[in-house]
């Protein structure tokens, strides 16, 4: 390959096409947004589903900025070089996990309310709404009745074992350091790669070098507990110590598709042509391998909830489709099925081939496919909560649409701020001279 590239090639930046990337987004986001919460409006006793639809878009837009994080610091702390020219489509999806922290702001208000209209730990005399598939507080109604006995014990257990981590001061709290942390991350390593375009200083990559090690100690305590809180906590009476690598790695494989897709539309506007299919067919084994490492982390979760058949665990998967009492499927089998096949076993098979991973229209494809599969995976994680009957309708896809169009919003709008190439780092040449073995 022709190292000796064109200035004008590597000091591209997206310019116009960046605003208007941004505004189509924007009025994307706005518009799902405004149908979701029309619908929510005119439709009575919406309000639970409302807020948890809005967890499963919230959790969506997270899982792309952390995803994007982690590769940032990952590629600083084995020193990588084969991904420099692709970096900044990650750094755009990091640095907008600011934009992510002001999403929470509707969920920070629902836990202050205090009626557990979202989470049930929020007002303790409620009954467990999982389990019954109540609606709002104001509807469950006393009549309704528990089909599983050992729930209702696990929910009464649950005032005095976990009162004082679950309890809305401890949630904000645990909140604000998260996000706070994680913006503090993204800031560090966005400042530092861009100020190296303009100083050309070795010393900020050697600083990002330096810092990446201990933030991935930080990042993996903070998503680990950040995901037992978004949507562990739903369920109180469940726990599982592997939701958070279960969160984690669909976090990566989402940020990667998302990745992919951002480096086609921008090069079939004639940008980031350095580009070429050895990154692309590296790109491609990342994301296979994450899709693997998302199934083992699934199945491994499964397993173990299988083997010991204990009542308190096992109704968290009864109430997402596994079986019932009666060994009748409910609603959500079917989601269930098509994560098992859509999110591992068919894109397992689909990318395990070179070929797969070098041919842009099929990568590409897979990369549409598994940024769906986790907002499936998502919906099937929190909407159960509401009972066994499937929802997923205008209010779940317009707050999906809405919180990706404001998020991508910020991301071309990022992305446009700087050159899409860190044209002075210093293992750039060695990324432009890439070959896969």
């Amino acid at each position: 390959m022709n190292l000796q590239a064109h200035p004008d090639d590597l000091t591209a930046s997206l310019g116009p096409l960046g605003r208007r990337f941004a505004g189509l987004a924007l009025g994307a986001g706005i518009l799902g947004l405004g149908v979701a919460v029309a619908v929510a409006a005119l439709t009575p006793g919406s309000y639970r589903r409302f807020m948890l639809a809005y967890v499963v878009a919230f959790a969506f837009v997270l899982s792309l900025a952390l995803g994007g994080m982690f590769f940032v610091f990952i590629q600083h702390v084995t020193r990588s070089g084969w991904s420099v020219v692709v970096r900044r489509l990650a750094e755009a999806l990091m640095i907008n996990v600011v934009l992510v922290a002001l999403m929470f702001i509707p969920i920070a208000v629902a836990v202050v309310q205090g009626h557990g209209s979202l989470y049930s730990w929020t007002q303790r005399d409620i009954p467990n709404q999982e389990s019954q598939g109540a609606g709002p507080p104001s509807q469950a109604g006393s009549a309704a009745v528990n089909p599983h006995p050992s729930v209702g014990h696990a929910e009464r257990a649950f005032s005095s074992a976990k009162q004082a981590y679950l309890s809305a001061p401890a949630f904000i709290g645990r909140w604000i350091v998260y996000l706070g942390l994680w913006s503090l991350i993204a800031w560090f390593f966005r400042r530092h790669s861009v100020r190296q375009d303009t100083e050309g200083d070795y010393r900020h990559t050697q600083r990002m070098e330096a810092v990446a090690g201990p933030v991935g100690v930080v990042f993996g305590i903070t998503v680990t507990f950040a995901a037992f809180d978004l949507v562990m906590s739903l369920a109180p009476h469940w726990f599982s110590t592997i939701f958070g690598v279960y969160f984690f790695a669909g976090s990566v494989v989402a940020s990667l598709a998302l990745m992919i897709l951002m480096l086609v539309r921008l090069q079939g506007h004639g940008l980031l042509k350095q580009v070429n299919v050895e990154h692309q067919h590296d790109l491609g084994k990342l994301l296979f391998c994450f899709v693997f490492f998302w199934g083992y982390i699934a199945f491994s979760q499964y397993m173990l909830i299988w083997y010991g058949n204990m009542p308190d665990e096992r109704v968290w998967l009864v109430a997402r489709g596994a079986s019932t009492a009666a060994g009748v499927a409910n609603g959500w089998s079917t989601i269930l099925l098509i994560l098992l096949f859509g999110h591992f076993l068919l894109p397992f098979a689909g990318l395990l081939s070179r070929h797969a991973k070098r041919r842009r229209a099929l990568l590409t494809g897979w990369a549409v496919w598994l940024l769906l599969m986790q907002w499936l995976d998502l919906l099937w994680l929190v909407m159960p909560s509401m009972g066994p009957k499937l929802h997923l309708g205008v209010i779940e896809i317009g707050l999906g649409v809405g919180l990706g169009g404001l998020f991508m919003a910020g991301v071309w709008r990022s992305l446009g701020q700087c050159r899409l190439l860190p044209v002075h780092d210093p293992r750039l040449q060695e990324s432009l001279a890439f070959e896969n073995i």
